[in-house]
């Protein structure tokens, strides 16, 4: 309905009866505005004051890469955990990334630590695990030989070499109790050692006049060659000023001590003696043991006597031991050492 001049006051005013444009923001009446009169795509940037879309008015996931200005995200922005592994690239995290002192053993991956990764000089002794260092991780210049020890190579190159040890050492294999036995065996002689030193003490007969015998142990038992044992002694005793030689050649047997010059066996009599055998092991050459002894006989004018002999073995075969005996009744009391001579 049209209406000209005033306005009844009853009158009810519709759309059409408004002017283009008559109606301002002063005539709406705050909060009058719902979202129903605000047509479709009629708000646009010009319309939105600043910081006027809260978190609040964003709906989920309706914002993407494009969205975002470069450089315009800062770590105030992130929740704190809300960066997991899947949010990172490739080879995002660099070096300059990772905090000082944030890298543990328990992030690197078994086998990750080479040797480009450890510096110069920075293995030290509580680096290394007991028993950690074998021959393979020595510099060593030559193979390893029974009874060599390790010593620092000539010409200062900072390796080490296999050489044959210069004082030696005694290295004690065994020790054999007597005890009234017909015969006492003494082997372990094997290339382990070159040498081998037996050493008697107080090897006490349970016969008077008796000599000292021993004889070879070649493949497990006694070697009893009625003509493979020689036996030479140079002997001095007490009375005679002059030394005496007892050659004993092609016998079933060795005797340590003079043959003419019998050990006792009152309570203080005894044997004393010192074999040194060389290289047993071998098989290309005879045999030889260089002998000392010392022994008395006080029934024959308190005689001490002393003797140094050679014994030789014709036989080039290897030999394991020695077997000791004496030529009547057993040996009663008395001690035997093995050493091997380094």
């Amino acid at each position: 309905m049209s209406y000209i001049g005033k306005i009844p006051a009853n009158a009810v005013l519709t759309t059409s009866d408004l002017a283009d444009g008559i109606v301002t923001a002063a005539k709406i009446e705050d909060g009058t505005v719902v979202a129903a009169e605000i047509a479709s795509n009629a708000v646009t940037t010009a319309k939105i004051n600043a910081d006027a879309v809260t978190a609040a008015k964003i709906a989920d996931d309706v914002i993407n890469s494009e969205h975002i200005a470069a450089d315009s995200i800062d770590a105030e922005h992130y929740a704190a955990g809300s960066v997991d592994t899947t949010a990172l690239g490739a080879d995002a995290v660099t070096g300059a990334k990772i905090a000082d002192d944030a890298i543990n053993s328990e992030h690197y991956t078994d086998g990750s630590i080479d040797t480009a990764h450890i510096a110069d000089v920075n293995v030290t002794q509580g680096k290394i695990a007991d028993q950690a260092i074998n021959e393979a991780k020595m510099q060593i210049s030559n193979a390893p030989t029974n009874g060599y020890m390790l010593t620092a190579q000539s010409g200062n190159t900072g390796g080490m070499t296999w050489a044959e040890a210069g004082g030696g050492s005694w290295n004690l294999i065994s020790t054999t109790t007597i005890s009234d036995d017909s015969t006492v065996t003494i082997s372990g002689m094997d290339s382990t050692y070159k040498n081998y030193v037996i050493i008697g003490n107080n090897l006490h007969p349970a016969t008077d006049a008796v000599d000292l015998r021993g004889g070879a142990i070649i493949g497990g038992s006694l070697h009893t060659g009625s003509a493979s044992y020689f036996s030479i002694v140079e002997h001095s005793r007490t009375g005679n000023a002059n030394n005496e030689f007892d050659n004993q050649e092609q016998k079933a047997f060795w005797t340590f001590n003079d043959t003419g010059e019998d050990i006792g066996n009152a309570n203080e009599d005894s044997v004393n003696l010192i074999l040194h055998i060389f290289n047993p092991s071998d098989t290309t050459f005879e045999k030889f043991i260089k002998t000392e002894i010392n022994y008395l006989n006080a029934a024959v004018h308190h005689q001490f006597s002393r003797g140094y002999g050679i014994n030789t073995l014709d036989n080039t075969a290897a030999f394991t031991g020695i077997q000791f005996y004496f030529s009547s009744g057993n040996m009663a009391t008395g001690t035997i050492k093995l050493f091997g001579l380094s």
